[in-house]
């Protein structure tokens, strides 16, 4: 068998399976990886809210307790002898890399990146990621904050002030873009959005501006800008609508600040959506008002896939997903002025073109996309095979 089409047993670690994007992600290339003729295993708790997905392959349970799962993913190393052992959280690298160690023959370690973070252990930072065959960084971004660290001192934020670099080559650090299911995110006739537009009660006349993820305390996604801007572009757009999906700790806070503001008629907390593809169908325009770390947002390259343009914060690696779909503005982060006024703009701009939304769609299926993240992850499962 050429080496283009060696494939090999990986064994994916994800101690957690709770939901987020990151559980996600796990699970989709994992399904990639297996339809392309892999042998994928997974490892992880038996009891969370993801482990009836993850345990559609073979399954390898893990305890609660860090130091038994270190044994007990030893033993798993012992019995399957993968090639690959693939971690997906930060949590899980020194268990990774520690199992590992006590297993013959031992498993090439791969560690996904996927927060824009420095480790907070100076330990870590000097020896952990360089003890790995190879890091996969979300996006560049991801991989200059591993390399140089990052400075932002300016920002409201305190994660943001500083983050220090972490010891290890280069040579290891590979950027392999998360992906999306572009066959679900893609346009849709005007039918289905006017379907998605009645279900959340919004008029056909309306513009609605909308953004999407979760809103935990200190800042979540920037949601309280978001309706400071909102405020600012009610004055001249009295047709204009705001909407926040999601769901988080500031949910008092947020409805706080849409009395404070007078936005009671204009914005509105419509919580967990079922159907994000609906979801972003439903709004003329999303905004991503980032003002905490990103490292590389998918809820921009959904949104681009669909064809929404886009009104996101120019830090971090949010400009590295935005430029792949390139519908809409970025906007300086924590500039409620500036969102304001990128809203307004947006009102005036003409509508889309059926031509424009698919080519938007190809640009992000032929980069981000599930089979080209699994693809990409592969390629390099065997380059390190080969060595």
């Amino acid at each position: 068998m050429s080496s283009s089409h060696l494939t090999a047993r990986v064994l994916q670690l994800n101690s957690r399976l709770r939901g987020g994007g990151t559980d996600t992600q796990c699970l989709a290339l994992s399904q990639g990886l297996a339809s392309s003729g892999w042998t994928v295993e997974l490892a992880g708790p038996a009891d969370a809210p993801l482990s009836p997905a993850a345990q559609k392959f073979t399954f390898h349970p893990l305890p609660k307790f860090r130091p038994y799962q270190v044994l007990s993913l030893a033993g798993t190393l012992r019995r399957t002898k993968p090639r690959i052992l693939h971690a997906h959280h930060g949590d899980d690298y020194w268990t990774a890399l520690l199992a590992s160690r006590l297993v013959e023959p031992r498993p090439l370690v791969i560690f996904s990146r996927h927060l824009a973070k420095s480790p907070r252990s100076r330990i870590s930072k000097k020896y952990l990621f360089d003890s790995a065959d190879a890091i996969v960084a979300v996006s560049s971004f991801v991989a200059q904050v591993l390399l140089r660290g990052h400075d932002d001192p300016a920002s409201p934020v305190t994660e943001r002030h500083h983050r220090s670099p972490c010891v290890l080559s280069p040579k290891k650090i590979h950027v392999i873009h998360t992906g999306i299911d572009t066959n679900h995110f893609s346009p849709k006739g005007a039918s289905f959005s006017s379907a998605a537009r009645q279900r959340l009660n919004l008029h056909p006349n309306e513009l609605v501006f909308g953004v999407v993820g979760g809103f935990d305390l200190p800042v979540g996604k920037g949601q309280r800008i978001f309706l400071k801007a909102a405020q600012i572009v009610m004055r001249q757009l009295p047709r204009a609508r705001f909407l926040i999906a999601g769901s988080g700790t500031m949910d008092s806070l947020l409805r706080d600040d849409i009395r404070h503001l007078g936005l009671e008629d204009r914005a509105r907390l419509i919580g967990q959506q079922p159907d994000p593809v609906s979801l972003h169908h439903a709004l003329d325009c999303l905004v991503h008002p980032q003002i905490a770390t990103e490292a590389f947002p998918s809820v921009v390259l959904e949104a681009h896939a669909c064809g929404r343009p886009v009104l996101a914060s120019e830090l971090d690696g949010i400009p590295e997903a935005w430029n792949l779909g390139a519908l809409g503005q970025l906007v300086r982060a924590g500039d409620a002025g500036a969102l304001a006024q990128a809203m307004i703009a947006h009102s005036e701009s003409s509508p889309l073109t059926p031509e424009e939304q698919s080519a938007a769609h190809a640009r992000v299926a032929s980069q981000a996309s599930l089979p080209v993240q699994a693809q990409r992850m592969a390629d390099l499962y065997r380059r390190l095979m080969a060595k």
